[in-house]
């Protein structure tokens, strides 16, 4: 049984933004509008794979080529604009034409419903007890006709850590998560499933499976909402912080389990 009593103690001191770093996470405080919060929000989750310290390279390129409002630069750049800006760039498996039909995708929904929040909203059903199947219709509106790739649909098993990070980044609000979006409860949210989260859940007992995919997400996730139905997902940022941050081994993590 998860010991509430300890997570809640981790919370308190380390969801914090002085543990942030390093976390793509960081970027999104440069933006207090929420139209820029939520596109510099998609970049830095889509590219948050790898090692961190190319993660925040990478990141920090595309941002600082989008200038100093990155729906400004979405909204008035043509395909052919989005590709002579980042030509040339790749982070590890993704190159230039991955992240222009990323960026053009957004265009797109963001012309149609007016914001990648409304967008969202789109595909979520007052039944739905997650947000599994609006992450699948979120993705299918980003990639249509333009063969999206860097962030794979739920349907697949995928356990889409990088688009539930976005998520928590743009619906929690707290001291660290900055929040903006409107329409979705923290409750519908999934843990984002790396193999840090993985060892963790193991080690709490929330999981046996040896699969980090969508299924031991979703098992992982309902282990935390029995102790906090409303917000699942609260203590990812401060267990997350131990193999992350340089100072914070995840072994010492184990030690307090």
């Amino acid at each position: 049984m998860l010991n509430k009593k300890l997570l809640d103690r981790l919370y308190r001191k380390y969801n914090r933004r002085e543990f942030v770093h390093p976390d793509p996470l960081e970027f999104l405080y440069n933006y207090p509008d929420v139209r820029d919060r939520e596109i510099a929000g998609l970049i830095a989750s889509s590219l948050a794979y790898g090692r961190v310290n190319q993660i925040l390279k990478s990141v920090g390129i595309v941002l600082q080529k989008m200038g100093d409002s990155p729906c400004e630069f979405v909204m008035n750049s043509s395909d052919k604009k989005i590709l002579k800006t980042f030509a040339g760039f790749r982070h590890r498996f993704h190159a230039c034409r991955d992240l222009s039909v990323l960026i053009a995708g957004a265009r797109r929904v963001i012309k149609k419903y007016g914001s990648l929040n409304e967008c969202f909203l789109s595909g979520l059903k007052k039944t739905d007890d997650t947000v599994v199947y609006a992450m699948g219709n979120f993705v299918k509106k980003l990639s249509l006709g333009g063969g999206l790739n860097m962030l794979p649909p739920p349907e697949k098993g995928s356990a889409c850590k990088r688009l539930n990070l976005f998520l928590r980044w743009m619906i929690r609000h707290d001291d660290v998560d900055p929040g903006g979006w409107v329409g979705i409860s923290p409750e519908r949210l999934i843990v984002p499933l790396d193999t840090h989260m993985h060892k963790i859940g193991i080690a709490l007992g929330l999981s046996r499976r040896k699969q980090a995919d969508m299924r031991t997400a979703l098992e992982i996730t309902k282990g935390f909402a029995e102790i906090l139905p409303d917000d699942p997902v609260k203590y990812d940022f401060s267990l997350t912080r131990f193999g992350i941050r340089d100072d914070m081994e995840l072994k010492h993590l184990f030690d307090l389990i």
